[in-house]
């Protein structure tokens, strides 16, 4: 499960003078959140996203990408290791993380937090430092 789908290409010169949209915002605010989040594990944990209200589950996140203007993607596993994906307006967005034990002890635990967002120039903390 290395495979992590990013969904994001990088802005062209011509797209840096176009403002971002709400989801490419909720993206990028997205990122840093995870990987603030990730920076917080141990060895034996992963990420995951839990959903709130019903039975939902826990979506053991892979990736996440959105579509212009309003529109956020998380791809993912769920509990049961199928295949999941969720897409959801960038006004109904409410995301839980948690720290669910990594699946295959003998592997290095997942870490997509520095696989997302490639043309990423914030600095290596997170927080839009250089």
């Amino acid at each position: 499960m290395t495979d992590t789908k990013v969904a994001r290409p990088k802005r062209s010169a011509k797209a840096v003078d176009k403002p971002k949209s709400p989801a490419e915002w909720a993206y990028d605010r997205l990122v840093l959140y995870i990987r603030n989040f990730e920076s917080q594990l141990d060895a034996s944990q992963e990420i995951a996203m839990g959903f709130a209200g019903g039975d939902a589950g826990v979506l053991q996140i892979e990736g996440l990408g959105y579509y212009d203007p309003d529109i956020i993607t998380f791809y993912g596993r769920d509990e049961d290791g199928v295949k999941t994906q969720l897409v959801q307006h960038v006004s109904q967005l409410s995301v839980i993380l948690r720290a669910v034990p990594r699946v295959g002890s003998e592997d290095p635990p997942r870490r997509i937090g520095f696989s997302l967002n490639p043309g990423w120039s914030g600095g290596e903390s997170g927080d839009a430092s250089v």
